[in-house]
């Protein structure tokens, strides 16, 4: 059996904030960008990685949720309790620089981890923590 990553979702509450920080700072190729219902779907995607599509979806993507739902999951989006996403990268401090410079929130400057990779973490527009990771060489 041949099982591979197709997608993934982050949970965002800005898509136009989203964008800017997914395609601009962080270099991803916008695939699609589809309105339904009041809501927006934004997949984009690593040029490397046609294969594997990263949708920027509402925090509740379900046009018949309560408001009482939908509150709850704003408010656990602006918390950072929604999603993670690790990136892999061949350079952790300068994808590290990049994205500090750029304006990214910082969460954990570049560390060696015991577990075999060097990391840093920061927070996307919408709060979610986002993990960029290399291994280190042997």
């Amino acid at each position: 059996m041949d099982i591979k990553l197709s997608q993934c979702f982050i949970a965002v509450d800005d898509h136009d904030k989203a964008l800017s920080f997914y395609r601009d700072v962080l270099g991803l190729e916008v695939r699609n960008d589809v309105g339904f219902e009041n809501m927006r779907w934004v997949t984009v995607g690593a040029p490397s990685q046609p294969e594997v599509d990263i949708v920027l979806e509402p925090p509740l993507a379900d046009p018949n949720a309560s408001a009482a739902d939908r509150q709850a999951m704003a408010e656990l989006l602006a918390k950072g309790l929604l999603r993670a996403v690790i990136f892999a990268t061949e350079d952790c401090d300068a994808t590290f620089e990049r994205i500090r410079a750029a304006g990214g929130e910082v969460l954990q400057e570049p560390i060696d981890q015991p577990y075999g990779v060097r990391d840093c973490a920061f927070r996307d527009p919408a709060g979610n923590m986002l993990r960029f990771t290399q291994r280190k060489s042997k």
